[in-house]
């Protein structure tokens, strides 16, 4: 008896170490998304808009509520479960995951962290609700990967209220968000602080940024405060200087891995179904050996990204995980599938750069996925700094 074709790009099974409970609700997830998100993807991506009736959609799901127990459903899932739920998200669309990771691991995870108790139970319910939208706004036109030493925007205090000054860039859900996490330095202590914002703030300015490659339904902003006044009770009262903004980012950069491992298997599971449907020369490709090879390449990427993000899991889990460690995991990740996604499209030939046959859209943003949170030679230099002691950092 000829043995099962094994389809499945979790190799060797990592979904088996999620509960029974787990694994259920995750199908059902992955089938809602499939019927409900999926046919919003690509249509969006094309015109580069946000598919705003997938915000209902996805508020119908409670997909906010499944990292805060304690404002959304009440049930405890494994911190392996958020990984595998960003698998899930990305395989349909790395744009609409990034909408959400932008909303629920930005924004909220900063308010969480961040903010006192009043302060997040005044925004949390609404923003795991989808009543209101967050966006996260650290990046500055000046200031990538040196924003931390280099911000520009300011915070000046003046009562019982602070005054914003500056510019912020590369903002996902910049151009609607309800509520921007702004961090800014204050001009009396030189530390960076946190702020919530309202888009109708006065002094707030948002501006889309056309003409992008990748993630092209995400609707990232160039933000201008001009003399925006803040009220004291929108700062984030247990952020006190950058150190407490990375810790946000610590967490967010883990997830990025899971985004990137996310991404890969979706490709490889539109180049391993095209190889064993599209015909040539009498046979499927997927009968060739050079077709074979990318294939197993990219399946072998992608069992090594599972073994690092999972066991970062577990390392997060027992609050052991280091920065280092995450910074580890998405350098390594995201070049692993900027390659598994190069094959994919190379595998599909012309047809890899049309959108019809959706592989050309997950190569474009794997590009983006790359690039932030932190670059791959920032990360390489956090590794670096914690394996010899020694700082390479210019």
């Amino acid at each position: 008896m000829a043995k099962k074709v094994n389809t499945d790009p979790d190799f060797f099974g990592y979904a088996g170490l999620l509960s029974d409970s787990e694994r259920a609700e995750l199908a059902d997830i992955r089938d809602y998304l499939q019927r409900e998100i999926a046919p919003l993807a690509n249509p969006a991506w094309d015109k580069a808009e946000f598919p705003f009736e997938a915000i209902e959609k996805f508020a119908k799901l409670r997909l906010a509520g499944y990292q805060y127990p304690e404002y959304g459903d009440g049930v405890q899932r494994s911190e392996l479960f958020a990984g595998f739920l960003s698998i899930e998200l990305n395989r349909i669309d790395p744009s609409l995951a990034v909408f959400s990771g932008v909303h629920t691991g930005l924004a909220m995870g900063s308010i969480l962290g961040g903010g006192d108790q009043e302060q997040r139970d005044r925004w949390l319910p609404d923003m795991v609700a989808m009543n209101k939208i967050g966006a996260f706004a650290l990046t500055e036109p000046e200031g990538g990967s040196d924003v931390a030493g280099g911000m520009r925007t300011t915070a000046r205090r003046e009562g019982d209220e602070w005054v914003l000054n500056g510019a912020k860039r590369w903002i996902g859900n910049g151009t609607f968000a309800d509520l921007i996490v702004v961090w800014a330095r204050d001009e009396a202590d030189d530390q960076v602080k946190g702020f919530v914002v309202g888009k109708d703030t006065p002094g707030v300015t948002a501006t889309k940024i056309e003409g992008k490659i990748a993630l092209r339904s995400v609707q990232n902003a160039d933000i201008v405060f001009d003399q925006a006044r803040i009220p004291e009770s929108d700062r984030l009262q247990n952020i006190n200087s950058f150190r407490d903004t990375a810790k946000v980012l610590a967490r967010t950069r883990g997830g990025v891995a899971w985004q990137a491992l996310g991404v890969a298997m979706r490709a490889y599971e539109l180049a391993r179904e095209y190889a064993v449907n599209r015909e040539q020369f009498g046979k499927p490709i997927g009968g060739f050996q050079m077709i074979q090879d990318l294939l197993v390449k990219m399946l072998g990427n992608i069992t090594a990204m599972f073994g690092m993000v999972v066991r970062l899991n577990q390392l997060t889990a027992a609050g052991e995980a280091g920065a280092d460690q995450a910074a580890l995991a998405k350098a390594f990740t995201t070049t692993r599938m900027r390659e598994v996604v190069a094959w994919a499209r190379e595998l599909f030939g012309g047809n890899g750069i049309v959108l019809d046959y959706d592989v050309a859209k997950f190569f474009a943003d794997a590009e983006a996925v790359y690039s932030f949170e932190g670059s791959r030679e920032m990360n390489t230099l956090i590794v670096g700094k914690s394996i010899t002691g020694l700082s390479a950092f210019a």
